[in-house]
């Protein structure tokens, strides 16, 4: 099969969960011998305009993009769709729903499958304004119209597209990457003054939807002694929300800003932490708690319907999303009592190793893609019951 991708930033995946994704899918699909065109953004990769750059068999084209907050992603998906015109691609697949805006040129101008992945409900993230908002809710309703066939990482959202729109999506889960090796003397981690196992963790963006803030507050009010907190991420299209957290700590050498961290230096972070916080309002699946779990890292969450499919049956605690008191109440359990987080940990490095493979996950989106290929016209509506 010729497979175009449109939606990612591009790659190597230097940030964002689509780029990884991506970057362990598509290269697998490659070493069965498909061929992939990954359109890419100016902006991310740095190279000129239709350069081209192989990735693991994966060929990277770089498309026009400007720095302007959410412009970049609707340019580049907007060129992409109408750059897919000119091949004969067997599918078309876009990542996310605010390039799925798109997916009408590709339906109406290609003779090529259209596939959309949800990784999440974009429109509500409080990053974006009013008008982004409903310009990426439109893209969700075309992706309804126009997309064969509708992939979503979580029940949740195989849940919301049946009961708003009436359509059956199909549901396939993330997979956590694999971990670079890291260094076993913690070099990285003394640096930044840390103990292992001393140490609370949040990896992701700072953004306001997942709730760095509470995780501050809650810290600072719970003072655990010997405990450090630790923020692996970077910014996006949020330097104000930003700036708002550095000043909430400015005077605070307990809470440490690491910056976004790749390769062994995250892999490090990741493995000696004592505890892996996400307090999230809103996620799909989210990947950085995924591999925190197939590092056996003890996990707490807020108890979105995502982070309850994830940590549920013990393997991990939950707390009441946007509750202060709650948050800090797990945060203290946790630190308190060792031997129930190792346990906890131990059940949820055997649920991801028994349930969340790349392999099965490329192996079902292929068989997918084979499937609404064989039809001649109209939308899928058999679910995968994964």
């Amino acid at each position: 099969m010729k497979i175009a991708v449109i939606g990612s930033k591009g790659l190597p995946p230097n940030q964002g969960g689509i780029e990884h994704y991506c970057a362990e899918l598509y290269p697998r699909m490659v070493a069965q011998g498909h061929s992939v065109d990954l359109f890419a953004r100016s902006s991310y990769t740095a190279h000129s305009w239709l350069h081209q750059e192989d990735f693991q068999g994966v060929q990277v084209i770089t498309l026009p993009s400007f720095k302007l907050r959410g412009a970049d992603a609707m340019i580049t998906s907007a060129l992409g769709a109408i750059a897919t015109i000119g091949t004969q691609y067997d599918v078309i697949h876009f990542h996310a729903l605010g390039p799925s805006l798109f997916t009408s040129i590709s339906k109406i101008a290609s003779s090529a499958k259209v596939v959309v992945t949800c990784q999440g409900l974009d429109w509500q993230r409080a990053k974006w304004g009013n008008f982004s908002s409903r310009l990426i809710h439109t893209g969700e309703k075309a992706a309804v119209r126009f997309a064969d066939e509708i992939i979503v990482v979580s029940e949740e959202l195989r849940s919301y597209f049946s009961k708003t729109y009436d359509r059956k999506s199909v549901y396939i889960p993330n997979a956590p990457a694999s971990f670079a090796e890291s260094d076993p003397n913690f070099s990285y981690g003394k640096k930044l003054g840390l103990e292992q196992g001393r140490y609370i963790l949040y990896v992701g963006r700072l953004v306001p939807e997942k709730r760095p803030d509470l995780l501050i507050d809650a810290f600072c009010k719970l003072k655990p002694e010997g405990w450090k907190l630790v923020f692996a991420g970077g910014v996006s299209d949020t330097k104000s929300f930003a700036g708002q957290l550095l000043e909430k700590i400015a005077n605070n050498r307990d809470v440490v800003f690491a910056g976004e961290l790749w390769g062994s230096r995250l892999a490090e972070i990741v493995r000696g932490a004592g505890l892996f916080v996400l307090p999230s309002d809103l996620e799909g699946l989210p990947l950085a708690m995924l591999e925190a779990m197939q590092e056996g890292v003890p996990v707490v969450g807020s108890n979105i319907p995502p982070h309850q499919q994830l940590l549920g049956s013990d393997r991990g605690m939950l707390f009441e999303a946007g509750n202060l008191d709650s948050c800090i109440r797990t945060l203290d359990w946790a630190i308190r009592h060792p031997e129930a987080r190792a346990t906890m940990a131990k059940n949820a490095q055997r649920y991801v190793q028994l349930n969340y493979s790349w392999t099965r996950i490329t192996e079902e989106t292929l068989s997918l893609y084979e499937s609404v290929g064989s039809l001649d016209s109209g939308l899928v509506v058999s679910e995968n019951n994964c």
